[in-house]
């Protein structure tokens, strides 16, 4: 990625040769206010649909408060379930940093693969995902708004099969499929504190109670709740 440098200009400095970039005046915006406009209509979707849900909140509304047209939001998204698809395609690319950055961290491969589990669970719990999951499964599912993506074509699932795989391959992780295996430690660790928060429990809204939570279904998924090896009775 190229760095980015900045300088102030004095006023004995000379203007700089090469001219800053304009803002357009009529006609075909620049690339940045093209960019900019993007991003406050998925700003003001997110606010609409979350706190309207999906079949309370218009296209004309988020026009309105956008100060665009109709026609200029319908070029992008001409449809509302396409533009809550962006809306959710943003937020799950918003995610990726932050849990590159705990992916990377140094040390003991099940130590690392427990802490990416626990932000999991803190990102899932976030007030404006839990109010967007909620309109995602209630309403917009139905109209295609909002489309499972497979864990082989989830950039996140990836990390946390790569994370299983790590700690497989220092034998201090069960074997066997790592996407799989990912997608039950979610389901364990997870699920439960975000359903229950969709559904207005607000039990988890404590990081202690989140912590106390984490541990249990930790140490649950990796000791079994069995005493002794299952034995198929088939």
């Amino acid at each position: 990625m190229n760095s980015i440098k900045s300088s102030l200009v004095t006023a004995k400095e000379a203007p700089s040769k090469t001219p800053a970039a304009r803002k357009s005046r009529g006609g075909r915006p620049t690339k940045q206010e093209a960019l900019a406009l993007e991003q406050k209509i998925l700003d003001v979707a997110a606010r609409h649909f979350s706190e309207n849900g999906f079949a309370a909140t218009t296209m004309e509304q988020i026009a309105a408060d956008c100060q665009a047209g109709k026609d200029t939001i319908y070029r992008r998204y001409p449809s509302k379930a396409k533009l809550f698809e962006a809306l959710m395609a943003r937020g799950h690319q918003d995610l990726l940093p932050e849990l590159e950055k705990v992916a990377h961290e140094t040390g003991e491969p099940l130590v690392v693969l427990k802490k990416f589990a626990r932000t999991m669970l803190s990102i899932n719990l976030r007030p404006e995902l839990i109010a967007l999951n909620r309109v995602a499964l209630g309403e917009a599912v139905a109209v295609g708004g909002a489309q499972r993506i497979s864990s082989k074509d989830d950039p996140i699932m990836q990390r946390f099969g790569s994370l299983v795989q790590a700690a497989q391959t220092e034998g201090t992780f069960a074997q066997g499929d790592p996407l799989i295996l990912a997608e039950q430690l979610l389901y364990a660790t997870s699920i439960k504190p975000l359903i229950l928060s969709m559904l207005g429990n607000t039990e988890f809204s404590d990081s202690s109670q989140q912590d106390n939570y984490f541990d249990m279904a930790w140490d649950l998924f990796l000791n079994g709740a069995g005493c002794k090896p299952f034995e198929s009775q088939v």
